[in-house]
This record gives structure tokens, C-alpha cells and sequence, in this order.
């Protein structure tokens, strides 16, 4: 996930307010020069913070930031600097495996940026400087993979909103969503299911990509539709037996079974826009369960639910449809991808699941 640092420095009075503005919006790290400002800010909320310094001093901060190479056995390391020429950019490229965080400002300079991107990649995260809101989106982007986080100093509480508000629309991606084929409905016995029960609510045509193969996902619609049998519960997603995979914000996927609190999910509506929701728990039981299988461009796929007349898919119209009024020849929407998974991350390789 892209992380956003807010850099603070001054007066506490004039930048507590843009500290809070940051903490309501979801600032992932507090950065600053002056120890003393990132302890104020641990006493509002717990929250990551770095901490430029010359010299390392473990625990301090949960990233030290330094212009020169250092190791820290309680703190990530960070290194900084500013890119105005090939040396700079050649030294911070020799960086790359040494340290967890490069902090680089290249101006308004982008290739520099895409090629310590490029070299960086799977090795460290690059946090990009800033010098305007306009930016962001920019150094998001580079490269296509863009920075892993960008560096801004607010002028304005205005400021650290508009920020936040470009953030989230970078984040909330389109998800590829095309209509599969009901070819198969058929109740399996036993199993034992997971509710998914998020810390946001749903609205109607939003739910969770389950699916039984790591590349083939049904749209699970939430417990958001009112019904005559029990209360609606629009946080949660009852999402299939333990063995299903999930897809996660980051493009990898889990196993239900793996979930637990506090993790991200991705939550996706019946037109494909995503966003993020936090797991606030599971609650697994043993269900009757339903096996559905479908056939969307010459592919077979498959997915496991609960066998009740409130669990839901997403038919072609984009409309919650119950697994108890599914027949085959009706059409859901459902999300592909190509190649396989290796510990929930995506590979190129030839995997075949039945």
C-alpha cells in the first residue's frame, strides 16, 4: 500500500490542527527534524512516525531518517536525498538493498524518479518529497508502479484534506468486472463458513472478490439487503468456507481462513470501484454449503457458499441476487486474472486449479 508521510516542524500551536486534520484523515507517518514535536504527536494518537536525525537512536521513532548510512536494531531505516544530478541519483540507487526506506527529492525532475523506482523495486521503499498538493498524483504514478509514498509539508489544514481526498481517489481503483454463466448449482453437505465483519458499513452492490481459484473471483454481495428473515448487517460479507481465496488491496490474496483483525480487505461495488475496509473479525461456523459453478469466456470457475436464501452474488444488472434463487443459464459478475499465486502473490506460471 502507498504510504503518505506529513512532515511537521514549527510552532506545535500552528500545526496541531493539521496533525489532527492528518490523524482524521488516515496519515499512515508523522515525519519531523525535532524529537520533541513526534512525542506530541504520539500523545494524540498511535501513529507511525520518522525522525530525521544524525545520529541512530534505537527506538525513538519507528523510522530513522539520516542522510548517511546507518543501521538501527528497534527503528527502519531510512535514507535521504536530494536528486539534482546523475551522482546523486547513482548513490541513492546504491542504497537500495541497504537500507528499508529511500527518502529522495527530485524537484520536479520525473526520470530520475522512475529510475530509482525502477532499481528500488522489491528491495526498499521510495518515499517521494513534494513541493505542491498538484504533485501527488504525479509521483504516484511514475513509472506506473509509482513511488511506495510520497513526503508533504502542509501549508493549510485546506491542504492536508485536499492531499488525503487525492490519496483516496488514487486508491479506490477500478476492478475489471465481466459476466460468467451459471452452469452448475449444487448443495455439498458441511463445511465451515466465514462471515467477514468489517469496521464500515456497505451499501447495496458492495461486497467482497471470493472466489475457489486464485484467479477467478464471484462479487459476494454484503448483508446490506433488507430481507424478512433476520436484521441486515451491513458490515459484513458472508464470504464462503475457510478454504476460499480473498482479493486484497494490495493484489494479493489470502485464504479466509487467514484473515484476522485488523487486516485490509478490499471492498468492491457492482460497477467495479474499490475501496478499503478493516477487519473488525470472523465468525466461522459450520454451514450447509452450495457449490456454484460458472463458465465466463471458455474458463470455468467455481465458488463455495453458504447454502441460505441471504447470501448473495451479483447479477448481470448489478443487482444482489440470493444463491436460493440462482439458476443456471443466469449470468454474475465476476473478476479474472491471468497466471497464478504463490503465497498470495501473483505469478506468471501455468497453475491449474479444479
Amino acid at each position: 500500500m502507498k504510504e503518505l508521510w506529513l512532515h511537521i516542524k514549527g510552532d506545535w500551536k500552528k500545526e496541531k490542527k493539521k496533525v489532527q486534520a492528518g490523524i482524521e484523515s488516515g496519515f499512515v507517518t508523522f515525519y519531523s527534524r525535532e524529537p520533541g514535536l513526534l512525542k506530541r504527536i504520539r500523545e494524540l494518537a498511535a501513529v507511525k512516525t520518522a525522525l530525521e536525525s544524525g545520529e541512530v537512536a534505537d527506538g525513538e521513532s519507528d523510522i530513522i531518517v539520516s542522510r548517511v548510512k546507518h543501521k538501527s536494531e528497534k527503528s527502519r531505516s531510512c535514507f535521504h536525498i536530494e536528486v539534482k544530478e546523475k551522482e546523486d541519483e547513482r548513490k541513492a540507487v546504491s542504497m537500495v538493498n541497504q537500507v528499508d526506506y529511500l527518502l529522495i527529492n527530485t524537484g520536479r525532475d520525473i526520470i530520475p524518479l522512475e529510475n530509482i523506482i525502477s532499481e528500488a523495486q522489491g528491495l526498499c521503499k521510495v518515499i517521494a518529497e513534494i513541493g505542491d498538493v498538484e504533485q501527488a498524483e504525479t509521483v504516484l504514478k511514475a513509472l506506473e508502479v509509482g513511488a511506495d509514498g510520497i513526503l508533504y509539508r502542509p501549508k493549510s489544514v485546506d491542504e492536508v484534506k485536499e492531499l488525503f481526498r487525492i490519496y483516496h481517489e488514487f486508491k479506490a481503483k477500478k476492478m475489471d468486472l465481466v459476466k460468467a454463466t451459471v452452469t452448475k448449482i449444487k448443495p455439498t453437505g458441511m463445511g465451515s463458513r466465514v462471515c467477514i465483519d468489517t469496521c464500515s458499513m456497505m451499501k447495496v452492490g458492495e461486497g467482497n472478490l471470493i472466489g475457489s481459484q486464485s484467479n477467478a473471483f464471484f462479487l459476494v454481495h454484503s448483508e446490506s439487503v433488507e430481507n424478512q428473515y433476520v436484521e441486515t448487517r451491513p458490515f459484513r460479507v458472508n464470504a464462503g468456507p475457510v478454504h476460499s481465496y480473498i482479493l486484497l488491496p494490495d493484489g494479493r490474496t489470502k485464504y479466509l481462513s487467514e484473515l484476522k483483525t485488523g487486516d485490509e480487505v478490499l471492498v468492491v461495488d457492482n460497477t467495479g470501484k474499490s475501496r478499503i475496509a478493516i477487519v473488525g473479525r470472523l465468525k466461522i461456523e459450520e454451514r450447509p454449503l452450495l457449490l456454484v459453478e460458472a463458465e465466463s469466456d471458455g474458463r470455468e470457475i467455481s465458488i463455495l457458499l453458504q447454502n441460505a436464501e441471504t447470501i448473495r452474488l451479483v447479477d448481470e444488472k448489478g443487482e444482489p441476487v440470493s444463491v436460493a434463487k440462482l439458476r443456471e443459464g443466469d449470468r454474475v459478475l465476476v473478476h479474472l486474472e491471468e497466471g497464478g499465486r504463490h503465497f498470495g502473490k501473483k505469478v506468471k506460471e501455468s497453475i491449474t486449479e479444479k
